[in-house]
């Protein structure tokens, strides 16, 4: 096999048993394009999550060995994702919020750098919502659930941004919603992101729906906004049971708000106008601070439900037997669009 094939490989997790760093590995959690996470005990005994730098891209390891083999001509952009994975940890060491995921201790061993955080039992936001999906619930979940539960979030994602942090890949599967009912964001995206930019990548690293528009450009400024706007879209998710459209399909013909004024008389008009505000294509259209959003979400004036008129239901189910026809006659789904 020729060593152009090996960053195709998908890298070998570490065995059970293997020690790095004083902490023995269990089992392996899960596995993505940019790593590995553990189940892992310290010398204590107490259950940690242990995160692997290895992005599948630019690494390989086999079987056996503990040092990942980085293809020579990937090594300056594998170091970049490794400067930029150990800031990360360095900076979430120092948040303290039950909303974040905490970072017990990160360090370099095996030419990687390993992340040490809380185990969180429970499941993810993702796990829920097609739970309830799957359910044919008529809600997915109730007005006063999305709420708390979002109000919990940004009030972690505020800490994050004071500290100069952006998540980057904010998407149901990455908020775990834990046995103890606490609502907590995992697996930033600082290092996908980095690579994203620099590397000339022709798989997109990001989660279509859940992706701002500046997220597919290479010249886009992202801020606060970026992230805004994957809460808008995780707030439409848990309100539709579905991740919304893409931003560049958006971006040909939006029909967010078709899609949202559907759930009228089901949702207070204030929540569907907060997922319009988060979801703008326009990043200036959008909240500029959590601290702004967080205000508008606990507004707890008068809500009002404004139902569908006859004729709005009716035009609703021209458009849809319209745009159902158009579907079923045009191109498949791309590869890689992910459930909520």
């Amino acid at each position: 096999m020729s060593t152009n094939n090996l960053p195709r490989l998908k890298p070998a997790p570490l065995p059970p048993d293997t020690v790095i760093g004083g902490y023995r590995i269990v089992r392996k959690l899960a596995a993505g394009g940019f790593g590995v996470v553990y189940l892992a005990v310290d010398e204590h005994g107490t259950q940690v999550a242990v995160k692997e730098y290895l992005p599948a891209g630019l690494a390989s390891r086999q079987p056996g060995t503990l040092a990942p083999q980085v293809h020579p001509e990937k090594q300056s952009l594998y170091r970049l994702g490794l400067k930029s994975f150990f800031e990360e940890g360095r900076s979430l060491a120092q948040i303290s919020h039950t909303a974040v995921v905490g970072v017990l201790n990160f360090f370099r061993e095996n030419e990687t750098v390993y992340m040490v955080m809380n185990y969180l039992q429970g499941a993810t936001l993702q796990d829920y919502i097609i739970t309830a999906r799957d359910r044919k619930k008529s809600k997915i979940f109730s007005e006063s659930t999305i709420r708390s539960l979002f109000d919990e979030i940004l009030r972690g994602l505020r800490i994050v941004h004071q500290y100069k942090m952006l998540h980057l890949d904010i998407k149901p599967a990455n908020i775990f919603v834990s046995d103890e009912d606490r609502a907590v964001l995992i697996d930033f995206g600082a290092a996908r992101e980095v690579l994203n930019k620099e590397g000339n990548y022709t798989r997109p690293m990001y989660t279509p729906g859940f992706a701002a528009p500046e997220m597919y450009r290479r010249d886009g400024v992202m801020g606060p906004w970026t992230d805004i706007y994957a809460i808008g879209a995780c707030i439409y998710a848990c309100m539709q049971g579905y991740p919304p459209s893409a931003a560049p399909q958006r971006k040909e013909k939006d029909k967010l708000e078709l899609a949202l004024s559907r759930l009228r008389g089901v949702y207070s008009d204030n929540l569907i106008e907060i997922v319009l505000w988060c979801m703008a294509l326009n990043p200036d259209e959008r909240p500029q601070s959590v601290f702004a959003l967080l205000r508008e979400l606990g507004n707890e004036g008068e809500r009002r439900y404004t139902k569908l008129t006859l004729t709005e239901k009716m035009r609703l189910q021209i458009n849809s037997l319209v745009t159902g026809k158009r579907e079923a006659t045009g191109p498949t789904s791309k590869a890689g669009e992910s459930k909520p």
